[in-house]
C-alpha cells in the first residue's frame, strides 16, 4: 500500500512537470509570436513613412525646378537617390539581416542628404523661399523626417525587447527549435555623433 502511494505520488510529480512544462513551452512560443508580430507591425510604420518622403520628392523637386532651372546637378542626386531606394526588394525577412537594413538605411541616408541639397538651392532664390507651394512642401517633409526619427525608434525599442527575449532561458530553445532570429537595428548613421551646424540669416 505504502509503495502504491509512493508510487502516485511520483506519477502525480511527473504529470505536473509535464503540464508545467508544456504551459512554459506554450506560452514561451505564443510571446514569441506576439513580439515577433510587433517588431514586423512596426517595420511597416518605418516604410509608410519613408514611403511618404518618397512621396514628396517629386513634386518638391518639380516645384524647385521651376524656379531654380540651372541646379540640373541636384535634381539629378535627388531622382538616382530616389531611384536606388525603390529598386530595394523589402521581404519579409529584411529585419532578420544587418547588412540588409544597412543597405536600406545608407540609401535612405543618401537621399537625405540629396534633399538637404535641394532644399539649400532654395537659399539663392527668394521667390522660391516664398513660394507657398515650396513652404508646405518643405513643411511637410520637415515633418515626415521627424516621424522618420520616431518610427526608427520604436522600431529598435521593439526589435530589442524581441531579441533580449529569445537570448533567455528557456525561450533561446524554443526560438531555436522553431527559427525565431534576432532582428537588426537601425544604427547611428555616419556623422551622427556631431552636431549640426547651425545657420541664422
Amino acid at each position: 500500500m505504502k509503495e502504491k502511494n509512493i508510487f502516485l505520488i511520483i506519477l502525480g510529480v511527473i504529470v505536473l512537470l509535464i503540464v508545467g512544462g508544456c504551459g512554459i513551452f506554450v506560452g514561451s512560443y505564443n510571446r514569441l509570436v506576439s513580439m515577433e508580430e510587433a517588431v514586423k507591425a512596426q517595420w511597416a510604420q518605418v516604410e509608410n513613412v519613408y514611403q511618404r518622403r518618397a512621396d514628396l520628392v517629386p513634386n518638391l523637386v518639380e516645384t524647385v525646378k521651376a524656379y531654380a532651372k540651372h541646379e540640373k546637378e541636384t535634381f539629378q542626386l535627388v531622382v538616382e537617390a530616389r531611384s536606388k531606394i525603390g529598386s530595394i526588394k523589402l521581404d519579409p525577412g529584411f529585419v532578420n539581416d544587418q547588412n540588409k537594413l544597412a543597405l536600406f538605411q545608407k540609401l535612405q541616408g543618401e537621399l537625405s542628404s540629396a534633399l538637404s541639397k535641394l532644399i539649400a538651392v532654395a537659399e539663392n532664390y527668394p521667390q522660391l523661399k516664398a513660394n507657398e507651394n515650396f513652404l508646405t512642401l518643405q513643411s511637410q517633409l520637415e515633418g515626415t523626417e521627424n516621424r522618420i526619427a520616431v518610427e526608427r525608434m520604436r522600431y529598435n525599442e521593439k526589435a530589442q525587447a524581441f531579441n533580449a527575449f529569445i537570448r533567455r532561458f528557456p525561450n533561446n530553445i524554443i526560438a531555436n527549435m522553431f527559427g525565431f532570429r534576432e532582428k537588426a537595428y537601425f544604427q547611428a548613421e555616419e556623422g551622427a555623433n556631431k552636431a549640426p551646424k547651425v545657420k541664422f540669416d
